[in-house]
């Protein structure tokens, strides 16, 4: 995920507070067992497709070893935002192992896997981000690229979601197609692999994303008609000798804008991750912004939530420049747009999770956070889907362990199985073009 762009002052505590889960709601080592062996018993019902989750969950346990054993080698190869040569080789490996049709080189480093099934059905896709995490983008700033945002958790699921299908193909209806896609965390990773016509050429109807979140490990968050806000900035310079003056005053103006302040503990993260579950809660309407000068120019990043709020701000921000004089105030291009989930595959999947991993593993999320946006926002312009929080809190563990670009990411590798016979079994029922 993108973050939010903030000066210096910011980097302490608050670079990557968007993530959110049921944190304070916990699921011990016990309850993740439940979950575990709840998966590999329940066997999809009436509407289920010829893939049970039965079958899912056996071969999704012989895979789990070597899965984790994926992300670990993953983790200790970080590559940023448009450098996954390494990544993408391994990924393609192994999709090519488990018998899918490859194309590497796509939109720059991303990998195509598609697997047809042996029924006729419908053609869906599955995305993974690749990419680490720039140093500038490690809360507290880092000495090299790294993987604490998940995007190698999240690569590992995808990969066994292909290899488990593909086990599993003599019943699989339709087809999948696994985008794996470089440079998420520069907002550019989504836009290069569209532009190639992969949807429109192989005939996707719909796409599926999970990404990690500071969510009790066998626990899911859906975020039907929510998800991630977009970004837009402005920029306004001052001509004068008081010009560096009158930009700091207007960045103080501008950053009173702001109704939701950026967490500075981990107590207020947790406060944080509890309201996006309100509904109609503190986080319903928001705009996070930040303002900064530098000699005689203001710089504005900020988010808003709903999306129309922008035409909003914008609005705003050209009335207080006008305070000014000699302000000159640009928008240097069109907001990246919001990520809204689509309501009825969200609740879909809400019901899927329900019926094949249990009713605890499933969180509602009724609002947007305010300091993150992800590329996959392009997709869901285009075709319907889901985007999902996969739990990887690990019982007891500190917040920020869980909280995607903090120094002391940590998740809980048993997410990756818990990641994989969900993901796989819900594929595989829309691949069959169940309602």
């Amino acid at each position: 995920m993108s973050r939010l762009v903030s000066g210096p002052r910011e980097r302490a505590f608050a670079r990557r507070t968007l993530l959110a889960g049921a944190a304070a709601a916990g699921v011990g080592a016990a309850g993740v067992g439940a979950v575990l062996a709840g998966a590999g018993e329940a066997v999809a019902g009436g509407r289920g497709g010829p893939v049970s989750q039965a079958a899912v969950a056996a071969e999704a346990a012989r895979l789990e070893s070597a899965l984790i054993e994926l992300r670990r080698d993953l983790h200790r190869h970080p590559e940023a935002p448009g450098q996954e040569r390494r990544t993408a080789a391994v990924v393609a490996r192994k999709l090519r192992a488990a018998g899918l049709t490859v194309t590497t080189g796509v939109g720059g480093h991303g990998v195509v896997g598609v697997l047809r099934g042996t029924r006729p059905g419908r053609t869906v896709a599955y995305r993974a981000d690749m990419d680490a995490v720039p140093p500038t983008d490690i809360v507290g700033t880092g000495p090299a690229p790294a993987h604490v945002c998940g995007h190698d958790v999240h690569t590992t699921v995808g990969v066994g979601v292909a290899q488990v299908l593909a086990r599993l193909r003599h019943r699989l209806s339709g087809t999948v197609v696994f985008l794996f896609q470089p440079a998420e965390e520069a907002l550019s990773g989504a836009r290069a692999l569209i532009d190639t016509g992969v949807l429109e050429r192989l005939g996707i109807k719909e796409i599926h994303a999970l990404h990690c979140g500071p969510f009790p490990v066998g626990r899911f968050a859906v975020t039907s008609g929510y998800g991630l806000p977009g970004q837009d900035r402005a920029e306004v310079t001052f001509s004068g000798p008081d010009a560096p003056d009158a930009a700091r005053r207007l960045a103080a103006d501008l950053g009173a804008l702001a109704t939701v302040a950026v967490p500075q503990t981990p107590a207020d993260l947790e406060r944080l991750v509890a309201d996006v579950e309100t509904p109609d809660g503190p986080l319903a309407r928001f705009v996070a912004l930040r303002a900064r000068a530098q000699e005689a120019t203001v710089s504005a990043s900020y988010r808003c939530w709903p999306p129309e709020r922008y035409t909003e701000v914008r609005a705003d921000i050209r009335r207080m420049s006008l305070r000014y004089a000699g302000a000159a105030t640009r928008f240097p291009a069109e907001p990246f747009p919001a990520m809204v989930c689509p309501e009825r595959e969200g609740d879909q999947l809400a019901r899927h999770l329900r019926r094949t991993v249990g009713g605890k593993a499933v969180i509602e999320l009724h609002a947007a956070f305010p300091f993150n946006g992800e590329d996959f926002a392009l997709y869901l312009d285009r075709i319907p889907g889901t985007y999902t929080f996969l739990g990887v809190r690990a019982p007891g563990a500190p917040i920020t362990t869980s909280f995607p670009h903090y120094p002391d990411f940590s998740p809980d590798e048993r997410a990756i199985g818990v990641g994989v016979r969900a993901m796989a079994g819900w594929i595989a029922e829309r691949a069959h073009g169940l309602p």
